[in-house]
């Protein structure tokens, strides 16, 4: 039973991230019929700590005893969590919390932490998609999916940046304890109780920069042209190549297909014109190549993981919807 739920912290906490944990496990509910918490903030560093946040100190009473109690252990975000070292007495805590049964729960750069501790070892794991480079390099026995909000692997539980927290949270919430009550929560809270998509809609994904020597004034034609369609032939004539030749060169100069480029750089069109314009989502099929709604909608959701129209609502208001 989720019961006993301790946040713990160390210098340089960002509030936002220990706010999320707070809001959900922290505050009584009681009073609506909902459970309560037995809930603790757990400095790991001293009972006063900094934040990143305009000179606001933190001060608890509580130590890291009080994590051999806890059902659940929050890690919220904090500074250098990509670089710092932890600890090794709160790492010694946080395998012994999972040894005994209890859970841990990471928001964005918190999952460094459980990285030291070596609890994603053999894992899935999600953090912020800034992050998750690095993340995978300093773990490479994890399985890092920087597309998703959270991911749930048994006792460990980890979120994407920030406000993904709240999606980690309640699913765990919902899943211990029922979808009323986490629904409850999240009204109380005026956040959905589940997000469609993940976290690719969020990612800012240029095209990677390449010299192009021989394909550059090809790609720039296709930029110009997405709303045709072109073979594999048709782009290697106007490179003056063969198409085993073009389809080679454009491998090794870009790092994708044709094929794959064009339609990244479609999808790319589509989300600016989502965003920017009012044009319905059959307009912007036209416009983008796709030909159809049906067509943009599939590709779409393959690539962010939401819907056109759930993508628009998100980043243009309801009121576009």
């Amino acid at each position: 039973m989720l019961k006993n739920v301790a946040a713990v912290l160390l210098d340089g906490v960002h509030p936002f991230e220990l706010g999320v944990v707070c809001e959900v496990f922290g505050i009584d509910r009681s009073d609506e019929g909902l459970p309560t918490y037995d809930f603790a903030v757990v400095s790991a560093e001293g009972p006063t700590l900094g934040t990143h946040a305009g000179g606001l100190t933190l001060s608890t009473p509580y130590g890291l005893e009080r994590l051999e109690e806890a059902d659940l252990i929050a890690v919220p975000a904090g500074n250098a969590y990509l670089t710092r070292e932890f600890p090794p007495k709160l790492l010694d805590a946080l395998v012994r919390a999972v040894d005994r049964g209890a859970r841990v729960l990471s928001v964005c750069s918190g999952v460094f932490m459980l990285g030291a501790a070596g609890l994603l070892d053999g894992r899935r794991c999600s953090v912020h998609w800034r992050h998750a480079e690095e993340l995978a390099r300093r773990h490479p026995r994890t399985t890092v999916e920087p597309d998703v909000l959270y991911v749930d692997e048994g006792p460990v539980i980890t979120s994407a940046g920030t406000a993904a927290g709240i999606d980690a949270c309640l699913h765990l919430v919902r899943k211990e304890q029922g979808p009323e009550v986490a629904n409850k929560i999240a009204r109380r809270m005026v956040v959905p109780p589940h997000r469609d998509g993940g976290q690719a809609q969020y990612i800012e994904r240029p095209l990677p920069a390449s010299s192009c020597d021989t394909v550059g004034e090809v790609l720039a034609w296709m930029e110009r042209h997405l709303d045709e369609d072109v073979t594999v032939e048709q782009l290697a004539e106007r490179a003056l190549m063969s198409p085993r030749t073009f389809a080679r060169r454009f491998q090794q100069e870009t790092g994708t297909t044709p094929y794959r480029w064009i339609l990244r750089q479609r999808v790319l069109l589509a989300q600016q014109l989502l965003e920017a314009t009012d044009e319905t989502v059959d307009a912007i099929a036209g416009r983008t190549g796709f030909g159809t709604a049906a067509a943009l909608r599939h590709q779409f959701v393959r690539a962010l993981g939401t819907t056109p129209q759930a993508y628009r609502r998100t980043f243009k208001g309801p009121e576009a919807a």
